[in-house]
């Protein structure tokens, strides 16, 4: 994403990431659904209900059906299997972050 020309933040949780508050300074997340701790679609539900809210794009290798039901109607703004594509996951950043 650095490539791309984004200035990135990396977190080993998502209460790592809760607890810095850069839920307020960031233009878009990229969450696997898999975390230690809480997982992504928990972490989804937590900021559905803050002021400020982040695209969130999904990688999984757990990309079942489920999962991405899941995401999809949590109102993620993307979700991708892995492996993907470098380009896939920026052009899908790029479009959550111009909504």
């Amino acid at each position: 994403m650095e490539s791309a020309g984004y200035a990135v933040e990396s977190f080993g949780s998502a209460e790592e990431f809760l607890a810095s508050g850069s839920e307020r300074r960031a233009a878009c997340l990229v969450v696997d659904i898999q975390l230690p701790g809480i997982s992504g679609l928990e972490l989804q539900k937590k900021l559905a209900g803050v002021e400020h809210r982040v695209p969130i794009v999904f990688v999984s290798a757990q990309g079942t059906k489920a999962n991405l039901d899941k995401a999809m109607s949590y109102g993620a703004s993307g979700f991708l299997s892995k492996p993907f594509r470098r380009d896939d996951l920026v052009k899908l950043v790029g479009t959550a972050i111009q909504r």
